[in-house]
């Protein structure tokens, strides 16, 4: 099966762990993460979540991975801008995040492309010893 097969069959697994992610920026506006600390609280939940990833596709044995859990990230990034533009004016009276910046969106995007790269490639490997 070709990885755009496989893509287009997991669009709600795809936007399920994309919607996962967003624990982390609603513990942030929240402040929840402030119970932990900031920086500690957001390397925490970025590990949890990527824990989660990790072990939802390999429980599913997902056949690629890498394509899943990079289209996870940018639907991640998708949903965490889209989050940012209603709740930031509502929360701080004004538009605030990658929104008021298209470099910002552009790196948004690319790193959380480049953190379902990363765990999907994780992902393959241990599919493989499995």
């Amino acid at each position: 099966m070709k990885s755009k097969d496989i893509v287009k069959e997991n669009w709600p697994l795809i936007l399920g762990l994309g919607a996962l992610a967003l624990i982390r920026p609603i513990m942030k506006m929240t402040g929840v993460i402030d119970i932990i600390g900031q920086q500690f609280g957001s390397i925490l939940m970025t590990v949890l979540i990527s824990l989660a990833w990790l072990i939802i596709v390999l429980m599913k044995k997902i056949p690629n991975p890498v394509a899943i859990l990079v289209y996870a990230g940018l639907s991640y990034a998708f949903f965490a801008i889209l989050l940012s533009g209603i709740l930031s004016p509502i929360l701080d009276g004004k538009l605030q995040g990658p929104l008021t910046n298209p470099l910002a969106i552009v790196s948004v995007f690319a790193t959380n492309a480049i953190w379902g790269l990363i765990i999907g490639g994780i992902a393959k490997a241990l599919s493989r010893k499995g």
